[in-house]
């Protein structure tokens, strides 16, 4: 049986139905706003494959791991050689091909712009 995830990877970008479908299961049991970035988070992490090599600013990156900020916000944990930096999961480049599990930061975008 294919899962919403699943059948969001058929084509790129995902389309507003499939992101839709993403966005109810990321904040099904959640109470406020805060609990629904958590959820997206939560989903975002288990689906996500990581690492995956992406561009920022012109300078390649290695994305590790999808965390939550001291400020409430999902950030992407960059790498490169020896130094990490957080940037916004909004502002992230995904790479052509997006890796495995992008639908996800998709719907989180689609979600936290309200669109």
């Amino acid at each position: 049986m294919k899962t919403p995830a699943t059948k969001a990877r058929r084509r790129w970008p995902p389309g507003r139905a499939e992101l839709e479908v993403l966005i109810d299961e990321a904040i099904a049991d959640a109470h406020d706003e805060s609990e629904q970035r958590s959820g997206f988070c939560t989903m975002i992490e288990d689906h996500l494959a990581l690492p995956f090599e992406t561009e920022v600013l012109g300078v390649q990156v290695s994305v590790e791991r999808i965390d939550l900020s001291d400020g409430d916000e999902l950030v992407a944990i960059c790498r490169r050689g020896s130094r990490r930096q957080k940037i916004s999961v909004l502002e992230l480049p995904l790479p052509k091909p997006p890796p495995a599990g992008a639908e996800w930061i998709e719907a989180y975008r689609r979600w936290a712009r309200g669109v």
